[in-house]
């Protein structure tokens, strides 16, 4: 998880980590913020998630890391649309990462 954040702040403007050792502190609190809302927050909008064919996970997985955003003072991505982009490109990158490892 925090070779995608660092990897995703690496291409994606508008996000600030202060050094490497926030990439590593952003995935842990995500990491910890998914194991605890994640199923709780699925189960709730399942219906958004059936109708939206699945695509109402990435709303998920943005509200996840725009609290990691409060959450860490060392952290900061710029607006909505960016955090957007950013949970996109984590979630496809830790997919990736998952995969081949």
């Amino acid at each position: 998880m925090s070779a995608a954040v660092y990897f995703t702040a690496a291409i994606l403007p508008g996000i600030y980590l202060k050094n490497r050792l926030t990439a590593v502190t952003v995935g842990v609190v995500y990491g910890i913020i998914d194991i605890i809302l994640y199923k709780i927050l699925f189960f709730l909008s399942l219906p958004f998630i059936f109708f939206t064919f699945g695509l109402f996970i990435l709303m998920i997985n943005t509200f996840m890391l725009w609290l990691t955003d409060k959450l860490l003072e060392d952290f900061e991505v710029k607006n909505l649309a960016t955090t957007f982009l950013a949970s996109t490109m984590i979630s496809v990158t830790s997919g990736i990462l998952h995969w081949i490892f």
